[in-house]
């Protein structure tokens, strides 16, 4: 089928379409192959409406005009041969006169189809110079002969037209749909349709007329499954082409199944089938270690497949596979995944130790949604304990504490009343729902509102289990409770199990689990001690190795120590990629490939740590590993100033699978190094994309909002700030490390509206904040905060011997900036430092600060000078405002004035600032005109519309 009729708008195609006019321009033409729906046709269109001066003769090669001798160009060939004429000559006699005086071009659109007559009358065009040719092929189709001789004597260039990637993809959507389009979404239609325009196209107006598409914020979102169409379904199955029995069985069995071994479909049909379809481009091998695969040729191929299979067939499919499994053995370990999810999904009877072992794979593989599903099975099936310490666990990062505390809850119950002889319906094990205080202490078993009970409850619990079964519920238990904040509680329940646990590979489980404790209490040096335990218990499991290491590179970044952070990243690496015998996890393939985007080279960027961390064995055998060290890595590149390669770390979190879950939280850094950037049109942006799909009241979405507020803030939009910060509070307030970004916030929030002084008060709660829990990166923030805000005597000295204590060339640079206050030269060294590394809105603010200091030396012309070029950096952090940006605008006013002028813009009364600033009304209103005065105004609209034009 042609792509020719495509309405949508042309982007991401400049580069070839450039290519393709000076082929036209300065030799015989261009070929363009590429698969079917890539926007070959398109692409040919645009590039012949960009010449003039030209004749155009179009034809297209069709299967019903196949069968006609010169069939293509019937339109245009109408009157006989001269007696005894060649016909190609007389062909091209009657091309020439459609052209006149004008060059001649022909346009053939899928020459593959042309029938003998036309492909040999294309080839004598090209090769006589005739004409200028443009010719588009799908690349996997046969060709005629005289088509393929095109580019293969060297009669017209050739250029395969890949599929789009996802940036192109991104600027695709948002002309199409003329507005934003969430990062999340691009991603997503982009795996969707592979890349190809066609599809592309089709699954757009599929979502819009369904609703999966809609514009929500401002954003467009996709939400929900693809939806395919009839038309969808019918481009796709075209492409399918028919399929014979044993080639349906194929494919069928590869959509329910991808990625399928070879030799296991090959043992479960025939062979010859197999290479069929591989030799269609229906199936590709990929392969994963030393085992190879097939998978799909395109992901819309299993929704097609999938899609004709009713309720039996696919549990007859689903069988079959797991079957085949089990019969060719168990070898890997994410063999047990596949053979317990297939199991699952047919229907057919399931060992419960079988699907607890793939509950727990399928959570360190980074799918909770899959990994609860498996671990209810479980249960259902008679599994004991374990399967319900992974539900717990996955519970809590899909935002479900109190259903996971009652589950682990139930469990101990459960298993104390079977120990005591009672039964569980007399017990009434699991009937609470919801977290309240005697259900946390009823679970520790430690209330003393119990009694004795509780505690001889838990303890006939413990001993009834086994140690592994006891260890899991802890660490379960222990997660659960620091996640919803019983900070108490959680260090009591991991500290018992690091007393009572024998075996070292639980009690470095459990260590660990008290580490994690710690750190979101902001006990950085209590966590540092916990994963040195755990380094002492030997030998290790994978498991806890991996997330011990992805820890302690955690606690290394927020406690300021950048340089030892990416330093143990790359040790990390280097260690588990020289440990032999490791099997290669599950979906290590599609989690490389995520991450395989080209991107500019970096010392020790996020693409080569990402990779690095993916070669070790151990990262993917814990869940929080990867996105951990993917977060620590963030967060050491925004506190060393490495504003993109912090990015494209966040990036990378975004793309993982991890990316669904609330413990990732990336955008939060992508809109921290936006703002820096001095984009906070872009941060509140990147903070819509987790917004969307983050559980409510869970602290990586108060994190999130609390960037957001930050970012409306320095915009002047001050009601959605206000709005997004109340809501950050209460969402981030449970940890130390999230609440931070809410004080961060708030200081900025109140500066916007006007009231600078209370501002310097919140920072330096913000800075005692931070000194309090040991984040020292944010504690630099803080401090130079109160720079930035006019209150630098209370940062310099503190900022010097922070110097000394994190690592990284930024806080000496902020260190410089806070002594540099009124010695212009320095401060226009800071600056260029400031805006070499990117930080815009400290360079404009640093240049501003120079601006001020020649003025107050008397020094008008070089005042006026630098002054200029705060303004042209401030304009390149457009609409942002802050009090050095406002002086730069308001040179004239005092301070005082200065103060009352932003009340004033932000809204406030004459009586509203008295009170602010304990002043009389009367005295408000005096300074408020000697403002207007000085700055040519007559009210608070135009006050307003001054700071705005920052």
């Amino acid at each position: 089928m042609s792509e020719h009729g495509s309405c949508w708008p042309f982007v991401g195609r400049g580069g070839s379409l450039t290519t393709v006019r000076e082929a036209l321009r300065s030799g015989a033409g261009m070929m363009i192959a590429g698969a079917a729906g890539v926007g070959k046709s398109r692409l040919a269109a645009q590039a012949v409406a960009g010449l003039p001066g030209y004749a155009v003769v179009h034809a297209l090669g069709t299967e019903t005009a196949a069968a006609i001798p010169f069939g293509a160009f019937a339109h245009v060939l109408t009157g006989p041969p001269r007696s005894g004429e060649n016909l190609l000559r007389w062909a091209a006699r009657h091309l020439r006169g459609q052209a006149g005086r004008r060059g001649l071009l022909v346009s053939v659109d899928d020459a593959q189809r042309l029938d003998q007559a036309s492909a040999a009358l294309v080839h004598y065009l090209a090769e006589s110079g005739e004409a200028q040719l443009l010719v588009t092929v799908r690349s996997e189709e046969p060709q005629p002969a005289p088509v393929t001789a095109l580019w293969k004597d060297e009669l017209l260039r050739r250029i395969e037209l890949p599929p789009l990637t996802v940036a192109e993809v991104g600027q695709v959507l948002e002309a199409a749909l003329g507005g934003e389009v969430s990062a999340r979404t691009v991603r997503q239609l982009a795996g969707v349709s592979g890349g190809n325009v066609l599809y592309l196209r089709e699954l757009v107006h599929a979502g819009r007329d369904s609703g999966c598409l809609a514009e929500r914020g401002g954003t467009w979102r996709w939400s929900g499954e693809p939806a395919m169409t009839t038309r969808l379904r019918e481009l796709v199955g075209d492409r399918i082409g028919h399929l014979d029995q044993d080639e349906r069985e194929v494919l069928e069995l590869v959509a329910f199944g991808e990625p399928v071994g070879i030799e296991l479909l090959t043992a479960l049909t025939s062979a010859r089938a197999v290479e069929r379809v591989e030799a269609r481009g229906l199936v590709v091998t990929v392969t994963d270690g030393r085992r190879e695969n097939l998978r799909l040729g395109h992901p819309l191929y299993g929704e097609v497949i999938r899609g004709d299979c009713g309720t039996l067939r696919t549990r007859r499919r689903l069988r079959t596979l797991a079957e085949g499994l089990e019969a060719a053995g168990l070898r890997r370990r994410e063999d047990e995944l596949r053979a317990a999810v297939w199991r699952l999904d047919s229907g057919s009877p399931t060992d419960p130790g079988l699907l607890t072992s793939a509950a727990r794979q399928a959570w360190s593989r980074q799918d909770p949604r899959l990994a609860a599903r498996l671990a209810r099975a479980a249960i259902e099936a008679g599994a004991g304990v374990g399967a319900v310490a992974v539900l717990g666990e996955v519970l809590t990062v899909l935002g479900e504490t109190g259903p996971a505390l009652s589950a682990l809850s139930s469990a101990l119950s459960s298993v104390s009343t079977l120990s005591s002889g009672t039964s569980v319906s007399e017990s009434g094990a699991g009937a609470s729902g919801t977290l309240s205080a005697s259900g946390v202490s009823g679970i520790s078993g430690t209330s003393a509102a119990q009694g004795t009970a509780g505690p001889q409850r838990a303890a006939g619990a413990r001993d009834a289990m086994t140690e592994g079964e006891r260890a899991q519920h802890a660490c379960s238990l222990g997660m659960n409770l620091a996640w919803a904040g019983a900070d108490a509680e959680a260090c009591r329940v991991l500290d018992t199990a690091v007393a009572t646990l024998t075996e070292p590979g639980w009690r470095q489980e459990a260590y660990v689990y008290r580490a994690v404790a710690d750190c979101f209490a902001g006990r950085l040096s209590d966590a540092a001690e916990s994963l040195a335990g755990a380094r002492s218990c030997v030998p290790a499991t994978a498991r806890g190795r991996a997330h011990a290491a992805a820890l302690e590179t955690w606690v290394d970044a927020y406690a300021g120590r950048q340089e030892r952070t990416l330093a143990r990243a790359g040790r990390t690496a280097d260690t588990g990629a020289n440990r032999p015998n490791t099997p290669t996890p599950l979906h290590r393939a599609d989690a490389r490939a995520s991450l395989d985007r080209p991107h500019a080279p970096a010392s020790l960027d996020a693409r080569e740590s990402a990779h690095a961390l993916l070669a070790v064995p151990d990262v993917l055998e814990s869940a929080h590993a990867l996105p951990t060290l993917l977060d620590a890595l963030c967060v050491a590149h925004l506190f060393s100033g490495r504003l993109e390669e912090a990015a494209r770390a966040a990036e990378r979190g975004m793309e993982l699978p991890a990316a669904e879950l609330p413990v990732t939280g990336f955008a939060a850094h992508l809109a921290m190094a936006a703002r820096l950037r001095g984009d906070a049109a872009e941060a509140v942006r990147r903070c819509g994309d987790d917004l969307a799909r983050l559980p409510e009241r869970e602290p990586y979405l108060g994190r999130c909002l609390a960037e957001q507020a930050h970012a409306f803030a320095l915009l002047g939009r001050l009601g959605e700030a206000t709005r997004a910060l109340a809501e950050a509070e209460e969402a981030a307030s449970r940890w130390a490390f999230t609440r931070q970004h809410v004080l961060h916030a708030s200081v900025w929030v109140t500066a916007a509206g006007g009231d600078v002084a209370d501002a310097v008060r919140r920072c330096l709660a913000a800075a005692e904040h931070a000194e309090r829990h040991e984040l020292r990166g944010h504690l630099m923030f803080a401090l130079h905060d109160l720079v930035r805000l006019g209150a630098a005597p209370a940062a310099v000295e503190r900022l010097r011997e922070l110097a000394a204590l994190v690592e990284g060339p930024l806080v000496k640079l902020l260190a410089r900036h806070a002594r540099a206050l009124g010695d212009p030269g320095a401060l226009r060294e800071v600056a260029g430092e400031f805006e070499r590394r990117g930080l815009l809105l400290y360079a404009a603010e640093a240049t501003a600060h120079e601006a001020v200091a020649y003025r107050e030396t008397g020094r008008g012309t070089l005042a006026r000078g630098a002054r200029t070029r705060a303004w042209a950096l401030a304009r390149r952090c457009s609409g942002i405002s802050t009090p050095a940006l406002v002086e730069l605008a308001t040179p004239e006013l005092t301070p005082r004035q200065r103060e009352i002028v932003q009340l004033a813009a932000a809204g406030l009364t004459n009586r509203q600032i008295a009170d602010r600033l304990t002043l009389s009304t009367r005295t408000a209103a005096n300074h408020l005109q000697a403002a207007y005065d000085k700055l040519g105004v007559n009210d608070r609209t135009q006050v307003a519309r001054l700071l705005t034009a920052l």
